[in-house]
């Protein structure tokens, strides 16, 4: 028999309200709760919640509370991930994020998806595409990652863009929709340090 959660993470057609997956929602809600409340200072208590909720960890990561997402189980980060106030993750289909990621508060990341035609939206259908973010990847604050999308290696989101399609490497993009302003060039080593000298 195949499960409303097999279906879910295959990214087909599912029934949400189904009891296991409300009771994985609940799991994921509880820990998350668990999470927000901790004292600052908890840092290593903070950091076990992280690793008992997701699906995959490296040994260095941090994620700044408030911290919200569906399942847990479905979003796997990699080494040196840093994760700044107020990340939403739905995934309900798996969220794959490499090695030195940065995300800006305020993003969501959205794998889960409703039909457009309302008779099918009000059965409680759901259906879920997954999300891939690549190493070296930077995200600007309030952006929003919808279902299917890649993000390439080395690129940086600006802030405020809505991600409705895959986005190559080594590029910047941004906008709603985003879309790609430029490649990102070596000259990008020197532009810090020649702000610091013009100030």
């Amino acid at each position: 028999m195949i499960t409303e959660k097999k279906k879910m993470i295959a990214g087909e057609a599912y029934f949400a309200n189904d009891k296991t997956l409300s009771e994985d929602r609940l799991l994921a809600q509880t820990l998350c709760f668990r999470f927000n409340q901790l004292e600052p200072r908890q840092v290593k208590a903070k950091k076990q919640v992280i690793k008992d909720l997701f699906g995959k960890t490296e040994k260095m990561f941090y994620i700044e509370p408030p911290f919200r997402c569906d399942y847990g189980y479905n979003t796997e980060i990699g080494e040196n991930f840093y994760a700044n106030y107020n990340l939403t993750v739905l995934d309900c289909a798996p969220v794959r994020i490499g090695d030195n990621v940065m995300i800006a508060p305020n993003v969501s990341l959205f794998t889960a998806g409703h039909p457009i035609h309302h008779e099918l939206r009000n059965t409680g259908l759901e259906y879920a595409i997954p999300i891939t973010i690549r190493d070296n990847v930077w995200i600007g604050g309030n952006t929003v990652i919808n279902p299917g999308v890649t993000i390439g290696e080395n690129t940086v989101i600006g802030s405020g863009s809505v991600v409705t399609k895959d986005v190559p490497a080594n590029v910047i993009a941004a906008g709603n929709p985003c879309r790609v302003l430029r490649a990102i060039t070596d000259e990008e080593k020197d532009y810090y340090y020649k702000q610091r000298k013009i100030k």
